[in-house]
């Protein structure tokens, strides 16, 4: 069964989903507050976490950050009545695999979450290298890290994935699609402004290196381009 953490203050609500979710072969470990929900997830390893935004004592963005801190590998996504786009998008920015807005399908939920893990599972235990070298850097693709002399930027799952797409299609212009649709799995508006903020990201990982960069052409796609 996999294991999940959510995090949620509103009991009914919470009572309901949880049944849900154990009808689908989900373990649920409930949390009424962000705070009670940091203190859980120290203590315990999850599959995935399902976090509400307005919550007492720590909302969910800010619970958002300090999951990320603690184990960046573990996949999250917003359940929440906050529908702004402004919402959406700070969700997305933090690193979030989904955003899911109130009133929802529960069936849509379940599909949704099994696709997350489904990736998660498969994220690089079909690789066969462990280091890549690129540049003046070592890609780390089962740590999820990028290395550069002694020190070490650790990636998130999502930052790991795209580096990995960009490195292997190197020196070639990817359309904005193929990127979306091979590592967000959706090429909505939402998504395209979450892979902007993870360009945005990696170019700055990469950039003590003249010899690597990422460009884009506007509307079109972009170019990490790798001088040998």
């Amino acid at each position: 069964m996999k294991k999940i953490l959510l995090a949620e203050d509103d009991f009914d609500f919470s009572n309901v989903l949880i049944q849900y979710l154990q009808l689908h072969d989900f373990d649920v470990v409930w949390a009424e507050n962000g705070v009670k929900a940091l203190e859980i997830f120290k203590r315990n390893s999850f599959d995935i976490c399902i976090l509400d935004v307005m919550m007492p004592k720590m909302d969910g963005f800010v619970l958002a950050e300090e999951l990320i801190k603690i184990n960046p590998e573990t996949p999250f996504v917003f359940l929440t009545a906050k529908q702004l786009k402004e919402d959406r998008i700070k969700g997305l920015q933090l690193g979030a695999d989904d955003y899911i807005v109130k009133p929802f399908e529960v069936e849509e939920l379940i599909l949704r979450l099994n696709n997350i893990l489904k990736r998660s599972e498969l994220n690089f235990k079909t690789q066969t290298v462990q280091e890549i070298s690129i540049g003046k850097y070592i890609f780390d693709t089962k740590r999820l890290c990028l290395k550069k002399d002694n020190s070490t930027q650790q990636l998130t799952e999502k930052e790991a994935l795209l580096i990995e797409y960009l490195y292997q299609n190197k020196n070639q212009l990817i359309k904005r699609e193929a990127i979306l649709k091979n590592i967000w799995k959706n090429d909505d508006y939402f998504s395209g402004r979450s892979m902007d903020v993870f360009i945005t990201k990696i170019r700055k990982y990469f950039q003590e290196d003249k010899n690597i960069s990422i460009e884009s052409t506007r509307f079109i796609g972009l170019e990490f381009k790798i001088k040998e």
